[in-house]
């Protein structure tokens, strides 16, 4: 892969800390586009029409629509879309989709990603910075609670129905719960960006439960609590850092042509890109772009 990489936020002073250990060459084919929510569509619609594969961080639209849009174009030149989205490759959430058997029937389901943003100070003193501007298709759904869908989605598919309740103010979530009916279970995700707490995820079974003690994101091992009262902690060895497993496999499907399991992660985007734009629109977050 010859990568290209528009932006110069804090995920791409990340990437600079593992993209040394990635194999990467000069002459761009793979743009990275890694500006704020609202730039993503325009920029990837542009790097697609100009012939370059796209790897678009989260979330990869501001609605589904946008998406669609790309996908279609992306298929007429048989070029990749990627979400920049860690969690698919981490090594551990590659595990905990295996380990779920091990909980009998499952029953509730909770996902938590609750962290104080220093922007909200700024918000509350009338300073609207992106992450919580509605003009630039941010708020705590899209900015921090997306992990968590991406997550209950990956794990267990489309729910029935979902519905987001968040609390608003001047026109944005600054924290929220989607509610998910999987019929023979239920599910909930919390994202807040103006309160904190213990960051702690469980998958509830009829024989046991999985903790998970970090942000989905960041997580690198989970206990399982067994209702016999055994526990097995689950460790990865997962060295590298957390975004190392994605672009890897990004530059694996590009060089190799995988295009079956792009198009499988793809479809796993558009997905929750369009529950997500269903539910914030019923909720009142309504953005430019939509």
């Amino acid at each position: 892969m010859k990568l290209g990489i528009l932006g110069t936020g804090m995920i791409v002073k990340a990437l600079m800390k593992t993209i040394h250990r990635l194999e990467l060459e000069s002459d761009v084919d793979t743009v990275y586009v890694a500006l704020p929510n609202h730039l993503h569509f325009p920029f990837a619609k542009k790097a697609l029409e100009n012939g370059k594969h796209v790897i678009i961080e989260k979330p990869v639209t501001s609605n589904g629509r946008e998406l669609e849009e790309l996908i279609a174009i992306a298929r007429q030149q048989s070029l990749m879309i990627f979400e920049a989205m860690n969690i698919h490759y981490l090594p551990s959430f590659l595990g905990l989709k295996e380990d779920l058997e091990k909980l009998g029937e499952l029953k509730v389901v909770s996902f938590n990603y609750s962290q104080y943003s220093s922007r909200y100070d700024a918000f509350k003193e009338g300073t609207i910075l992106p992450a919580f501007d509605y003009h630039k298709s941010g708020g705590a759904l899209m900015d921090i609670n997306i992990y968590n869908v991406h997550a209950i989605l990956n794990l267990f598919g489309p729910p029935k129905k979902a519905e987001y309740r968040a609390n608003i103010a001047k026109g944005i979530d600054t924290s929220g719960m989607m509610f998910y009916d999987y019929g023979t279970f239920k599910a909930v995700s919390i994202g807040a960006k103006d309160c904190k707490a213990p960051v702690r995820s469980t998958i509830q079974g009829d024989l046991g439960a999985v903790v998970i003690e970090k942000p989905v994101n960041q997580m690198t091992e989970y206990k399982i609590l067994y209702n016999d009262g055994r526990e097995e902690l689950r460790q990865f060895g997962q060295t590298e850092h957390r975004l190392y497993y994605e672009f890897a496999e990004f530059i694996r499907m590009v060089n190799e042509g995988d295009y079956k399991k792009q198009e499988e992660l793809l479809n796993l985007s558009l997905d929750i890109a369009r529950l997500v734009t269903k539910t914030r629109q019923e909720e009142g977050v309504v953005f430019d772009n939509d």
